[in-house]
């Protein structure tokens, strides 16, 4: 039928266009953030001293920044300055869990060769019934009313910007590990659903790193 094939086509066109819109427009809303928190301390100081704003000073020191700290800790003295920043940040009390926390999450989605997350799972939330997809973080054992028992606590990112979400310790029974990359998974969220596999299967077996638990802890 024409009509079915025309609406087909428009439906083909576009799934198309969201995977190339969203991405852009996620990297737009990240970087305008940037620009402006930049600018916004910038351009009162430049008024200050030269009497006149500077159109465009945000965008090009975020650029100048970013790039000048890519290439600092690519070598040796600037990777060295960069390590006891870090663990100077880490060590003050206020900043330490908003940086730590950022760190390590960013970490963890943008480096999947690095990170801790390394499965992607579905778990029963909000309610019984649906789904929602999640990286498992850390296998873990808690007491509960005297009784050692397994728990896994998983990463339920938010759509379509996958850097917030909230962690749910679940028994292990209850997380479903699922045969899909750490990238798969991101896509699969910052595309809303729609950059999916048609079939996504259960994993058959676990891996032997994140079947281990803290025995010593009995």
């Amino acid at each position: 039928m024409l009509f079915s094939k025309i609406l087909n086509a428009i439906k083909r066109s576009f799934i198309s266009g969201v995977l190339v819109v969203v991405p852009i427009i996620l990297t737009y809303i990240v970087l305008k953030f940037l620009f402006k928190t930049i600018d916004d301390i910038l351009q009162p100081l430049i008024f200050q001293i030269f009497g006149y704003s500077i159109l465009g000073l945000g965008v090009f020191t975020t650029f100048l920044i970013i790039i000048l700290a890519g290439i600092l800790t690519r070598n040796f003295i600037g990777a060295k300055l960069y390590h006891y920043g870090d663990r100077l940040l880490v060590k003050m009390p206020i900043i330490r869990p908003i940086y730590s926390s950022a760190k390590q999450l960013l970490e963890a989605i943008a480096l999947p060769s690095m990170n801790s997350f390394k499965e992607v799972a579905l778990v029963e939330y909000p309610r019984k019934g649906s789904f929602a997809l999640s990286f498992i973080s850390n296998r873990v054992v808690l007491e509960v009313d005297g009784t050692l028992k397994k728990y896994i606590s998983v990463f339920v990112p938010s759509t379509p910007t996958p850097v917030s979400g909230m962690v749910i310790m679940l028994p292990a029974e209850e997380v479903l590990p699922v045969d899909m990359t750490v990238e798969e998974g991101i896509k699969f969220l910052v595309s809303g659903g729609v950059a999916s596999p048609k079939l996504i299967k259960r994993k058959k077996k676990m891996s032997k790193n994140n079947e281990e638990v803290a025995h010593e802890t009995r």
